[in-house]
C-alpha cells in the first residue's frame, strides 16, 4: 500500500512539474558548444584554484579547520541547490534531457549511486587536502593532487567518453602537466632548503638582535589578509622570524612533525580526486548500461545535486566527529563553540560557494566537451600558486634557483591548460533506447 502511495506521489510530482514547464515556454539551459564548454572550464579553473587559498588563510590565522570546513560545506551544498533549481529547474526539458524536478521522480538509482560515490570521493579528498596544506604547503599540495588526478582521472575519462577527445593533443597535454608537476616538486625541494637555511641561522640572529633588520619594501603589513590583525608590528616576509611567528599563530602546528604525514594526506587526496570525475561521468552517461530501458540519463544538474548531497553529509559527519575527537593534536572543540566562532566565517562561506560553482562549471563543460578535456581545471595550482605568493608571502626571500624553477613551473602549467583545452571534442547526445 505504501509503495502504491509513493508511486502515485512521484507521478503527481512529475505531472505537475511538466505542466508548469509547458506553460512557461522556456527551455532548460544546457552547455552544448565547444566555446561554452571552454568558458566553463576557465571559470572553474579560477574558482577551484581560489577556494583552497581561503581555507589556508583561515588556518594560518588560527581558526580550527573543523570550524572552517563546516562553514565551507554549507555554502558548497547551497550552490548545488541553486544550480539545480535555476539552470536545471527553469525551462522545459525533453525526454532525453528531463527537467531537474521531473527527473527526481524517475527510476534512475544506479546513476544516482555513482553520482553520490563521486561526492564521497570529493569530500574525502577536500578534507584531506585541507590538513595537507599546513604540512606541505598550498602550491605543492595542489601540484601533487593535480598530477595524480590527471594521470588517473583523465585517462579513465578519455575511455569513458568513447575517445571523443583528440588523443594526439590530449596525451601530450597530460605529459606537459607531468613536467610541470616535476618542476613543482623541485620548487618545493629548493624552497624547503631555503627555509631550512633561514631557520638554522635564527638563533644566532636572535642573539645578535638582527631579526628586525629589513628593507622597507620587504615589510609585510599586519593588516593584510594573511595576518588578520591590526597590530603595529611588522614582520619581514620570507625571514625566519616570519616562519616562526606563522607557526605560533596557525591552528595546525607543523614544526617538529614528519613531512610524511603531509605527503600521505596529499597522496590520499590525489587518489580521491582522481576518482570523483570518472564517477560523475558514469552517472551522467551510463557507459555501463545500468539504467532500465527507456530511462533517460541523469542531466548534469541532477547528478550534481545528488553528488553534492553525498559530499555534504560525509563532510558534516566527519567534521562534527573531529570537533570532539580531533586529529593531529588539534584542540578539542564543540558544536556550541563552532557556532560562536564567527571570526573568518565569511571567508569560509565564500570558499564553499567558489568550490560549489567551480565543480558545477567543470561538470557542465565536461558534459559538453568531454570530461577528459574538462580535467584541464586540474591546472588549478597555477591559480593557487599565484594566491600563495600574493597572500602568504610564499617564496619571498628565496634563492635564484627557486625563482627560476617557479617561473618554469607556471609556464608549463599554462602550456598544459592550453593543450588540454585544445583537445576538446563535442559530445553527441544520444537517446537511451
Amino acid at each position: 500500500m505504501a509503495s502504491k502511495e509513493f508511486s502515485g506521489l512521484c507521478s503527481l510530482v512529475s505531472s505537475l512539474s511538466e505542466s508548469i514547464l509547458c506553460t512557461t515556454g522556456l527551455k532548460m539551459y544546457l552547455v552544448e558548444s565547444k566555446g561554452g564548454a571552454i568558458t566553463c572550464m576557465f571559470l572553474a579553473l579560477f574558482f577551484l584554484g581560489t577556494w583552497p587559498a581561503l581555507l589556508t588563510m583561515l588556518e594560518r590565522r588560527g581558526r580550527l579547520p573543523q570550524h572552517t570546513y563546516l562553514d565551507y560545506s554549507i555554502t558548497n551544498f547551497l550552490s548545488a541547490l541553486l544550480i539545480a533549481f535555476t539552470l536545471g529547474g527553469i525551462g522545459k526539458g525533453t525526454h532525453d534531457q528531463p527537467n531537474f524536478l521531473v527527473q527526481l521522480a524517475q527510476d534512475n538509482w544506479p546513476s544516482v549511486l555513482f553520482a553520490m560515490g563521486g561526492g564521497l570521493f570529493l569530500s574525502l579528498g577536500n578534507l584531506s587536502s585541507q590538513y595537507a596544506f599546513a604540512f606541505v604547503g598550498l602550491s605543492v599540495t595542489e601540484v601533487i593532487t593535480a598530477s595524480i588526478t590527471v594521470v588517473i582521472g583523465t585517462t579513465l575519462n578519455y575511455f569513458l567518453d568513447d575517445k571523443i577527445n583528440k588523443a594526439e593533443i590530449l596525451f601530450p597535454g597530460v605529459g606537459c602537466f607531468l613536467i610541470a608537476v616535476f618542476l613543482g616538486s623541485a620548487v618545493h625541494s629548493s624552497n624547503a632548503a631555503d627555509n631550512k637555511a633561514k631557520l638554522s641561522n635564527f638563533t644566532g640572529d636572535y642573539k645578535d638582535g638582527d631579526i628586525s633588520s629589513s628593507k622597507e619594501g620587504d615589510i609585510v603589513k599586519s593588516k593584510d589578509l594573511e595576518s588578520g590583525s591590526s597590530s603595529a608590528d611588522n614582520v619581514e616576509a620570507g625571514t625566519a622570524v616570519f616562519l616562526v611567528e606563522l607557526e605560533e599563530k596557525r591552528a595546525i602546528k607543523v614544526f617538529g612533525k614528519s613531512t610524511l604525514i603531509g605527503l600521505a594526506l596529499t597522496f590520499f587526496a590525489g587518489l580521491c580526486f582522481s576518482m570523483f570525475s570518472p564517477a560523475f561521468n558514469i552517472a551522467t552517461n551510463d557507459q555501463w548500461n545500468t539504467l532500465k530501458k527507456g530511462v533517460p540519463h541523469l542531466t548534469v544538474y541532477t547528478a550534481f545535486f545528488y553528488f553534492s548531497i553525498s559530499c555534504f553529509v560525509i563532510a558534516m559527519i566527519l567534521n562534527i566527529t573531529f570537533l570532539y575527537h580531533p586529529v593531529l593534536n588539534l584542540p578539542k572543540s564543540s558544536f556550541k563553540a563552532y557556532l560562536a566562532d564567527s571570526d573568518g566565517r565569511v571567508w569560509a562561506l565564500l570558499a564553499g560557494l567558489l568550490c560549489g560553482f567551480g565543480n558545477g562549471l567543470q561538470f557542465m563543460g565536461g558534459q559538453a566537451a568531454g570530461y577528459a578535456a574538462a580535467d584541464a581545471v586540474q591546472a588549478l595550482p597555477l591559480v593557487s600558486t599565484f594566491w600563495g605568493v600574493i597572500l602568504f608571502g610564499e617564496y619571498r626571500k628565496s634563492s635564484r634557483r627557486t625563482y627560476i624553477l617557479l617561473g618554469s613551473m607556471l609556464f608549463m602549467f599554462i602550456v598544459a591548460v592550453a593543450v588540454l583545452m585544445a583537445s576538446s571534442g563535442q559530445r553527441n547526445s544520444t537517446a537511451k533506447e
